[in-house]
This record gives structure tokens, sequence and C-alpha cells, in this order.
């Protein structure tokens, strides 16, 4: 007959090791939708790009860059998104594991679709490639954000400009966007209804998903490998 205190111990060994699978099925769902989202966000900018219906507000200036350099889209994407992250350090950001992933996954996927993709050319198809490309979007920030590793660069320049000069988030956000968006229109990117359209969904869109992806929080005592702010930061390229 078991002792009391074999008892317990087996009962402590058994629930050390239900949390310890509990917690790796839980990062392994997060590692899942960083990746993923972070794949998906490049794929679904790539159709704003084939629609030609007009981009994201960072991606406008992305292309125009693409257009004045010569080099791809997802390379430039990839580019800008390092030089902004040079900026944290007088912020004084921190990275995380989805901030770094961020910068190398987003232009590689992009530039992936883009390759396979057509431009569209019926209007029918331009529309629905605009249409599809906002949507998933949002599906890709709800999924990328919900994930907790971490902001992307141009969002952690939002926060850090915000907490250095104590300028509300709207206001940062606005002068940053509105700045990417003259740069990159006058090199050549593509301004048009998509951004518009863009810029009044994506936070009900990413707001919507970022319910529908949301990661059961951890169990008490159970190690959270990475967070960071899911709700207030939207990934904007």
């Amino acid at each position: 007959m078991a002792t009391n205190g074999s008892a317990n111990g087996s009962t402590n060994e058994f629930t050390s090791g239900f949390a310890s699978g509990f917690t790796g099925r839980r990062l392994t769902r997060r590692l899942t939708q960083l990746y993923g989202g972070l794949a998906l966000y490049g794929a679904s900018s790539a159709l704003l790009v084939r629609s030609g219906l007009g981009l994201e507000p960072w991606n406008v200036l992305h292309q125009g860059l693409a257009e004045r350099t010569g080099l791809s889209m997802g390379l430039v994407l990839t580019v800008v998104g390092a030089a902004v992250l040079l900026l944290w350090i007088p912020l004084r950001q921190r990275p995380g594991l989805g901030t770094v992933s961020n910068v190398l996954v987003i232009g590689a996927a992009m530039d992936a679709t883009l390759a396979v993709v057509p431009d569209a050319r019926a209007w029918a198809v331009r529309a629905a490639a605009m249409a599809a490309g906002i949507v998933l979007n949002g599906a890709a920030t709800g999924l990328y954000i919900a994930a907790r590793f971490g902001p992307g660069p141009r969002d952690g320049l939002m926060t850090g400009l915000h907490r250095r000069t104590g300028v509300s988030v709207r206001v940062v956000r606005t002068a940053l966007e509105i700045t990417v968006v003259a740069t990159g229109f006058v090199l050549g990117g593509t301004v048009g209804v998509g951004t518009l359209l863009y810029a009044v969904t994506i936070g009900p869109l990413a707001q919507l998903f970022l319910r529908v992806f949301a990661v059961p929080a951890a169990s008490a005592g159970s190690p959270v490998v990475a967070a960071g702010p899911s709700r207030r930061a939207i990934l904007r390229r």
C-alpha cells in the first residue's frame, strides 16, 4: 500500500508533467502562429501589390524605394525593417523573437508570392485581390500579435517615440504613416482606394482576429518564454 508521501510524489510528478506538456503545446502553438502569421502577412501584402489598387502605408514607401533602387520589394522591406530596428537603440526598446522574425520572414514571403502570382488585369480580379489582401492581412495581424513574441520594428518605433516624447500613440502613428505614404508616393509607390480601405478596416479586422487566435493564458507556475503587447500594437508594414 502506497504511503501518503509516495502518493503525493506521484501526484506532483503527474501535475508537473501535465503542466510541462501544456506549456510545450502552448509554445508550439505560439510559434506556429508567429511564423504562419508573418508568412501570411507577406503573402497578403503581395496580393495588394498585384491588385494595383493601393498598398498599406509602409509598403507604399517600400514599393517606391524598390522602384528607385531596382531591388525587390521584399528585400527593401527587410532592409528598411532592419534600419528601423536600429532606431530602437536610442529609444531603449528591447526586441523579441517576433521583432527579429518580422524583419526576416515578411519580406521573403512577399517576394516568394510575387514570384508566382501575376499582376491582376481585369477589374473584378483586381478588386478580389485587393479585398483578399486586406482580409488576409487582418488575419495575419491577429495571428502574429496574439502569439505575443514582441512587436514589429515599426510598431516598436511608434511606441518608443510615444514614451520618449510624451506624444499620444495616435498622433505618433498618424505622423509616421502620413510621412511614409507621402514619401513613398513621391518615389513612385501606389496609393489608391486599397490604401484608404486598408486604413479604415485593418483595425476592426485585427481586433476580430486577435479574439479568434488568442492563445490561452499560461497555467499558474508555468514559465512564459516570451511575452509582449498583444492588442495595442497593430502590425503595419
